[in-house]
C-alpha cells in the first residue's frame, strides 16, 4: 500500500484512476481542504472560459455582470450531485461516506478545469485556424475526467462498472428532482418575503397616517 500525502495523493489518482482511487479509499489519503480549493478553481475556470476568453473567438456582448451563473455552475451543481450520488447510494447499498463521494468528485475534476484553462490561455495566443489546439486540450481534459469519476464513484461505493453507470443514471435523476425542489423553495421564501415586506408597509402607513 502507497504512503503518500494528501497533496501527492491527489497526483496519484489522476495519473493511476483504476489504482489510486482504491488506495485513496483504503489510506483515507483524501483532503476535504484540497478538493474544496478544486471546486474553488471550477468556479474559476467557469468564469474565464466565459469572460476571459481570447477576443478572436468570443467576445462578451452583455454589459452587466452576473456571478449567479457561475456560481450554480460549479458549486449548486456541484453539492447538488454529492447529495443526491449519497442519497441515491442508500438504495444500492453503497459504502461510500458524503465524505468520500465529495472528495472523489472534486479529485476527478481536475483534468477538466486544467484543461479548459489551458484552452482560455491559449486563445490568446493562437489564431483561429489553430483552434484543433485549444479543442484539443478541452476534449482530452473532458474525456480524462470522465474516466477519473466513474473510476472514483465506483471505487467509493465498491460497485462493479455496470452498478455504477446506473447509480450515475438515477443520480442524475435526483439532481433534477432536488434542483426543482430548491427553485419551487426559493419561489415561496420569495412570495413569503414579498407578503412580509408588503404588510409592513402598509403597517407602517397605517401609523403614519
Amino acid at each position: 500500500m502507497l504512503d503518500l500525502t494528501k497533496g501527492q495523493f491527489l497526483k496519484h489518482v489522476i495519473f493511476h484512476p483504476f489504482e489510486g482511487f482504491e488506495d485513496l479509499r483504503w489510506k483515507k489519503g483524501g483532503s476535504g481542504r484540497i478538493a474544496f480549493g478544486i471546486v474553488c478553481l471550477l468556479f474559476f475556470q467557469q468564469l474565464a472560459w466565459d469572460r476571459l476568453y481570447g477576443f478572436q473567438y468570443y467576445v462578451a456582448y452583455d454589459k452587466l455582470f452576473n456571478i449567479v451563473p457561475y456560481l450554480f455552475k460549479s458549486f449548486v451543481l456541484f453539492f447538488t450531485f454529492v447529495v443526491a450520488n449519497w442519497a441515491m447510494c442508500t438504495l444500492f447499498d453503497g459504502e461510500g461516506s458524503l465524505k468520500n463521494i465529495y472528495i472523489n468528485t472534486a479529485y476527478a475534476l481536475v483534468p477538466y478545469i486544467t484543461g479548459y484553462l489551458i484552452g482560455t490561455f491559449l486563445s490568446h495566443f493562437l489564431v483561429q485556424d489553430e483552434y484543433i489546439f485549444i479543442e484539443a486540450c478541452e476534449i482530452i481534459g473532458t474525456a480524462w475526467t470522465v474516466v477519473l469519476f466513474i473510476s472514483g464513484i465506483k471505487a467509493v461505493h465498491q460497485f462493479t462498472i455496470w452498478k455504477t453507470l446506473w447509480l450515475l443514471l438515477l443520480t442524475l435523476v435526483a439532481m433534477v428532482a432536488i434542483l426543482f425542489l430548491l427553485v419551487l423553495l426559493l419561489t415561496l421564501f420569495q412570495q413569503v418575503l414579498i407578503f412580509v415586506l408588503s404588510l409592513y408597509t402598509e403597517i407602517t402607513y397605517r401609523f403614519r397616517v
